[in-house]
């Protein structure tokens, strides 16, 4: 996709897409672009920038300041470098990139045309435009409402004033095709096209993707087993202690191999030894202007003291609000049960069994929609928190949300468990949860958002008068651009890992009771294979690359998930009529063993955690190589240097 610009500007492939407010002032879209366009001696990003022209049928609402962005290769290498992107070496290894030594890189030929991947084309070009300061400016030209200083981040300052609406990478329409054939239109039995992905959207998409493919096999072991185990003993709800044994042990060894495996991909794709990027701060931040110690740069500072104080004053008792809200709607659950129940029992008919389910169907509906509400909530106490920091801001959010979704979603299950030990009233209401709740998810994720991009793509197939839809037809670029700018922004995988650890704990926890738990989790996940790859590829924006090494702060939530199986098992275990049969005068006895086998199995988790590496052992011993071979040449550099110096000297 080569856009042809005219007055003499050159051509190039456009990447990233710009899109200024309509009512912005000339003076501060001229003074914007040549500062892109400025060399990086002048401390411009040497970025190539047009105008996107008007599309077809171009009517007066279209906002007329949208630019495309793009980039030389030369520049895109030199940016590659900069980054410290790892690729390839021809020996095997992965390196760090240099334009000194670029046709030691394996897949470097020629000029390095097709060295990068288009989403780390787009991915220097978002980090150039993110580091685009302010030099001696003390406001946006045109813009005196928007103030500058010297090293702030340009385009982080025009997006948290509303003046830049939104910065996006273009789809490619050919590649997307053939990763959409691959990926979803066949339907088959294989493994997903991980490759692809990340060549397409980057390492974080690609470990996602990852993760489900492997979480979706390591279920098929405990879906085997549960089938006949389901069948078999459907009636004898008691005997469910070597299914929750397999649990004990099955919940902790997938989670260490996932490292393992986590590892292997990161290595492959150059994220596993590359340095982390300096975290500049987020464009909601906020405070008095100072002096950042570390950068040296003028930026706003904070109180962390005050910071604390909204964390623990305000944050911490509305989520205690929220979880208290959540208790009383679950005793509402269990009155309206418990009413169910009687009226069957008066009277048992077909309706009245029918009427059974109905408040566990309602309180799993309810479960969903104070989940979406409190996730509002979670992000607007976080925003107001003020955190410096991104990976800050979104460890706070993951934790506020995973504490009430785990709470909201698995604390009648506990009730029915433990306080209540009703066996056949736990099978049915995991039964009913799980279900409902997929079948929402799947409505809520695939169906709406499937239907509102179909109202968009046909209002564009009109507006250019053409009749075929937007996959048979190539749209003009002015109009595929405008398409993409309508559509749905890509809010990460948050959501994605956040409904896979909620199944992890339906089949962790209490699958021992409802054994077809986990081939319902199952078909859920390959369902949600095809339905996330056609969101991605038809309904969001393309989102910029995350360079990734492994699933982060979800590594943890599941591992901690993991430990309170361990405990619930071992829970469920003890009170199984088998087991209390072997301590039928002492109920203490029976406690101290099941606190004891429970306490083994804990150490026995933690011990296999340092048995089992990370990293494998190959790739332990390629990086130690790398770091040995990284040291060689320091000293020899040293050398070098010291012996030119003696030279000079004589």
């Amino acid at each position: 996709m080569m856009l042809s610009a005219g007055n003499g500007v050159p051509s190039f492939t456009p990447r990233v897409v710009l899109e200024l407010a309509s009512d912005t002032k000339e003076e501060a879209i001229t003074w914007l672009l040549s500062r892109i366009r400025d060399t990086q001696y002048n401390g411009g990003t040497e970025l190539l920038v047009e105008q996107l022209g008007p599309g077809a049928d171009a009517q007066e609402k279209e906002n007329p300041n949208m630019f495309l962005v793009g980039a030389t290769w030369q520049r895109l290498l030199s940016g590659a470098e900069d980054l410290g992107l790892f690729k390839e070496f021809n020996d095997g290894s992965m390196r760090a990139f240099t334009c000194a030594n670029k046709y030691n890189f394996k897949d470097f030929k020629g000029d390095g045309d097709s060295f990068l991947s288009t989403a780390e084309c787009q991915y220097i070009i978002k980090h150039e435009l993110d580091t685009l300061r302010a030099k001696d400016e003390t406001h946006v030209p045109g813009l005196s409402r928007v103030k500058l200083y010297p090293g702030k981040s340009v385009i982080r300052r025009l997006l948290s004033k509303g003046i830049l609406i939104q910065v996006f990478p273009l789809h490619e329409k050919e590649e997307l095709k053939r990763l959409s054939f691959a990926w979803y239109k066949k339907v088959k039995l294989s493994f997903q096209p991980l490759e692809d992905i990340r060549h397409y959207y980057g390492e974080g998409q690609a470990l996602y993707f990852g993760f489900l493919e492997y979480f979706t096999f390591a279920l098929v072991p405990m879906a085997l087993i549960g089938v006949p185990y389901y069948l078999f003993d459907w009636e004898d709800y008691d005997k469910y202690v070597i299914f929750a044994s397999f649990n004990l042990v099955w919940c902790t060894v997938i989670l260490e191999l996932w490292k393992r495996c986590s590892s292997s991909l990161a290595y492959r794709w150059g994220t596993l030894s590359r340095k982390k990027a300096f975290e500049e701060p987020r464009p909601g931040f906020h405070g008095v202007l100072g002096f950042n110690p570390v950068t040296g740069r003028q930026e706003p500072l904070y109180p962390n003291a005050k910071r604390q104080l909204r964390v623990y004053l305000v944050s911490l008792p509305f989520v205690l609000l929220c979880l208290y809200l959540s208790l009383y709607v679950m005793m509402i659950y269990f009155l309206m049960e418990g009413w169910a129940l009687s009226v069957h029992d008066a009277e048992p008919t077909f309706w009245t069994g029918i009427l059974c389910f109905i408040p566990s169907v309602l309180y799993a509906v309810v479960i969903e929609i104070m989940n979406l509400i409190y996730r509002y909530a979670a992000e607007f106490l976080t925003e107001w928190e003020n955190h410096r920091l991104e990976s800050s801001y979104q460890n706070h959010l993951v934790l506020k949300v995973l504490v009430f979704n785990f709470f909201n979603c698995f604390a009648s299950l506990f009730y029915i468990a433990f306080v209540m030990q009703d066996m056949v009233l736990l099978r049915q209401s995991l039964a009913t949860l799980l279900i409902t709740s997929q079948i929402l998810n799947q409505l809520m994720e695939a169906f709406l958002p499937y239907w509102l991009q179909r109202r968009r793509n046909k209002k564009m197939v009109r507006k250019i008068h053409k009749g075929k839809t937007l996959e048979d037809q190539e749209l003009p670029l002015a109009n595929q651009v405008r398409l993409e700018a309508d559509m749905s922004t890509y809010l990460g995988t948050f959501d994605d890992y956040l409904e896979l650890f909620l199944l992890f704990g339906y089949v962790s926890l209490f699958s021992c009771v409802y054994p077809l738990a986990a081939v319902l989790v199952v078909l859920n996940n390959i369902t949600e294979v095809y339905s996330d790859a056609f969101k991605m590829c038809r309904v969001f924006k393309r989102p910029f690359s995350d360079p990734a090494a492994n699933i982060g702060v979800w590594q943890l939530a599941f591992e901690a998930m993991s430990v309170i199986a361990v405990v619930t098992n071992c829970s469920l275990i003890g009170m199984s009529p088998q087991v209390k049969a072997y301590f039928p005068d002492s109920d203490m006895q029976l406690i101290l063993w099941t606190v004891a086998i429970e306490h083994g199995l804990l150490a026995f988790k933690f011990i296999l955690t340092f048995l089992i590496p990370d990293v494998p052992k190959h790739i332990q011993i390629n990086l130690s190589r790398l770091e040995f071979e990284s040291r060689e040449a320091l000293k020899k550099k040293k050398i070098l240097e010291a012996s030119e110096v003696t030279k000079a000297a004589q």
